[in-house]
């Protein structure tokens, strides 16, 4: 479509936020129907934020960030369907910053009730719980939700357009809108007439939205499809804009040094920085500096050479301290217990019991792509380029550094090299703002150097459990957890929205409090501890620590038991909930399990519901072994080498995508479990950049199957279930494999793996 850039040059990229030469079309209204955003010109219209009808074809325009997840693509497929376009044919560009692309699912999220158990009753509550995102302006891409926000509001929006286009074409015909078809972007009348859709634009915008059906699953020839991914030739062959490739005219480049997080920069020297050939400018941070010059690496080769004296954050200093912290967090009032059935302390007649405490590092995010942005001061008016998760919240906090109104910020969202909760932040867009006040009138381009990005991460935080079981005839009869572990939540949405919500932190322990296994005795006892380090959300949340903390221990159990840990689990699911049951079963068959493993292999087990899918997954080991004539034995390293995963999302709206993201969220809890791991020292991250923080390689990387299961009734997440069950089914291989049990990750510490 030839006018997709002017429209992006007109709209987004300069300002004047208009929709040339078409209408906009559909329908979603929850109460009121939140301000469109999309403000037409003379001859122009726009009825709907979201899709936009041109002569030249259709364009949606997109709320939810793009960073490698394929929510594009499926939000495209989704208004393709009903309007009847191919999906080649839909054009997709990043929504502004605004009210009315909130995310209808977020707010949901946050309900404490199981899940899995959920009535119609509080499905409908959960729905209700999304419009408060309307309130708070919640544009933000996460928690797994993009497709449970656009799965019913993109097809109201396709199909509404489609209805008024037939309905303009009738009026035009003199003919019944039954009587009407629609093809190819075209609407078709009985004697063969064909209307394109961009001839009807502009009269259908005149028109009311009929009364619409959505199309039954059973027709539907896009979705549940396997589609192309819109964003892939692109990338492909570099021509797609990550916001590291954003090159506004005059263009200058910087980088930065900030202090340690909760610390202060006491003071630098920069005599002789300005006079280097290509630094243009040197910058006070307060909390740091900075250097403006005419490409990024000069700009790092000059602000790495300024001696600064920082002083110590107020926080504690140490890994040691803070999980001292985190272990104190125990002796505190519960924050929570969400989940408290039969009685922990009553153990049956002839139970065996087992305890254990497990406990999890913090993390970083590492986007491949560094933080950065691009910040532009003209007069009055702030244009930031970047990717970002949460657009809204951006804005308003690059406003108040800018010290202007929020509707004279202008944010484009660009593509984005891995978000992983990392850019739902927005402190590089901030100190971007900050760099470029320095330089008003020039465009100004911070990114960050890998060492700066990972030692000012909101890091995934560290945790522990406690926990306390009984098996008797083969069964768990006592599952008893408490969890320890910093608010994630309250820093979040205190940095986010300016205040911290009060209740309990459902993130300390999900992913354990709801798990689907029929235990008559099951307690979770969340406790908040207070570390000073920043935390941010990381891909699956607590889920992320909490599936290693409580499928680990589902297979001590298991083993007390006497029992297969696969056979084990199917036992407590079947009449629990069937759909854990059911993907338990396809790794089972998948994987050919038969609960023993021959001499040098191992097998492990894990399910975790997360996000209202359940997620099982097999993993198997090998390591060779050589006996020498002394009858000595050396063992060499240990090979992943095959993977089984199944997942129940319940719709599968593109069976290739979620393939893709249960593959690429496993990758991303192995990385985790076998090789990654934050600590402090001095106040610092000692971790610098990848040789010290290490994720999974090419190499070590399993061959993977993938089942998917559509037995739930609802659609559900899928961007984040495949992380929390990677961790405990890898290290219930290596102990199937080694007879060691290992309660605290990285497994490096203890294990020897290919490189």
């Amino acid at each position: 479509m030839a006018s997709i850039g002017k429209i992006a040059r007109r709209t987004f990229l300069f300002g004047a936020v208009a929709i040339a030469g078409g209408a906009a079309f559909g329908a979603w209204y929850v109460s009121r129907p939140a301000p469109n955003p999309l403000q037409p010109g003379a001859d122009e219209a726009a009825l709907n934020p979201f899709v936009l009808v041109t002569p030249e074809g259709v364009t949606l325009i997109a709320p939810r960030a793009e960073m490698g997840q394929g929510t594009q693509t499926t939000w495209a497929a989704l208004i393709a369907e009903e309007l009847d376009v191919a999906l080649a044919d839909v054009q997709v560009m990043h929504g502004p910053p605004a009210q009315a692309y909130y995310n209808s699912a977020m707010m949901g999220e946050g309900l404490s009730h199981k899940g899995y158990d959920a009535s119609s009753f509080q499905h409908s509550l959960g729905e209700a719980m999304g419009v408060m995102g309307k309130v708070f302006s919640m544009q933000v891409t996460g928690g797994s939700t993009a497709m449970k926000d656009g799965f019913e509001r993109m097809r109201v929006a396709g199909a509404g357009a489609r209805e008024m286009l037939k309905a303009a074409a009738a009026e035009r015909l003199g003919v019944d809108r039954a009587s009407l078809t629609t093809r190819d972007g075209a609407v078709i009348a009985p004697d063969g007439t064909t209307l394109p859709y961009g001839e009807l634009a502009a009269a259908a915008a005149e028109l009311e939205t009929p009364r619409i059906r959505l199309r039954d699953p059973r027709d539907w020839t896009i979705l549940s499809q396997p589609q192309p991914r819109i964003d892939v030739p692109g990338k492909s062959t570099g021509t797609a804009t990550f916001g590291i490739d954003v090159r506004p005219p005059g263009l200058r480049f910087a980088a930065l040094r900030m202090a340690p997080k909760g610390g202060r920069m006491a003071g630098f020297d920069a005599f002789g920085i300005d006079r280097m050939a290509g630094v243009e400018k040197v910058v006070d941070m307060g909390d740091g500096v900075a250097v403006i010059a005419t490409n990024t690496w000069l700009a790092q080769q000059a602000v790495d050479a300024i001696p600064v004296e920082w002083e110590m954050p107020d926080h504690a200093a140490t890994t040691d301290e803070m999980m001292q912290a985190v272990a104190a967090g125990f002796a505190t009032e519960p924050d929570s217990r969400f989940r408290d059935d039969g009685d922990v302390t009553d153990l049956p007649e002839g139970a065996r019991e087992v305890t254990a405490e497990y406990r999890v590092p913090f993390l970083a995010h590492a986007t491949m792509e560094p933080m950065n942005a691009t910040a532009w001061i003209d007069g009055d008016t702030l244009r930031i380029w970047c990717g970002n998760q949460a657009p809204t919240f951006l804005q308003a906090a690059c406003a108040d550094e800018a010290g202007i109104p929020a509707e004279r910020v202008e944010v484009n969202v660009t593509l984005m090299g891995g978000g992983f909760g990392r850019r739902g932040e927005f402190d590089y867009a901030v100190l971007a703002t900050r760099v470029a006040k320095a330089m008003p009138g020039t465009p100004v381009q911070l990114t960050w150097s890998r060492e700066e990005d990972m030692t000012h991460d909101f890091y995934r935080p560290a945790a522990m459990a406690r926990m306390t079981g009984a098996v008797a005839d083969g069964r768990a009869v006592v599952f008893d957890a408490a969890v320890s572990a910093p608010s994630v939540t309250a820093q979040a949405l205190d940095r986010w929205m300016g205040f911290a919500p009060g209740g309990p932190d459902k993130s300390i322990v999900d992913g354990i409090y709801n798990q689907p296994y029929g235990i008559p005795n099951y307690r979770v006892t969340g406790h908040k501890a207070d570390v000073g380090a920043p935390m941010g959300f990381w891909r699956s949340v607590g889920a992320s620590f909490n599936g290693f903390f409580h499928e680990s221990f589902m297979d001590e159990l298991a083993h007390a038991a006497g029992a297969d840990p696969l056979a084990f689990r199917m036992a407590l699911t079947r009449d629990e909930w069937l759909p854990a049951y059911y993907v338990l079963e396809a790794v089972r068959d998948m994987s050919g399990w038969t609960g023993e493993t021959p001499e040098g292999t191992g097998r492990g087990v894990a399910m975790v519901y997360s996000f209202g899918t359940p997620t099982a997954m097999v993993i198997e080991v090998q390591r060779d072994s050589e006996t020498a004539e002394d009858g000595t034995v050396s063992h060499g390293p240990i090979r992943l080498t095959h993977a089984w995963i199944a997942a129940d999302p319940g719709i599968a709206l593109d069976p290739r995508i979620i393939e893709a993201q249960l593959s690429g969220g496993m990758v991303y809890g192995l990385s985790a479990a076998m090789g990654e791991e934050i600590t402090f020292a001095g106040g610092r991250v000692e971790q610098q950049n990848f040789p010290d923080y290490e994720p999974l390689r090419m190499s070590q990387m399993p061959q993977v199957d993938v089942q998917i299961l559509e037995t739930q009734e609802r659609l559900n997440g899928i961007g984040e279930v495949g992380t929390p069950p990677a961790a405990p089914a890898l290290a219930n291989a290596l102990f199937d494999l080694t007879g060691q049990r290992v309660r605290e990750l990285p497994l490096r510490k203890q294990f020897d793996f290919y490189i």
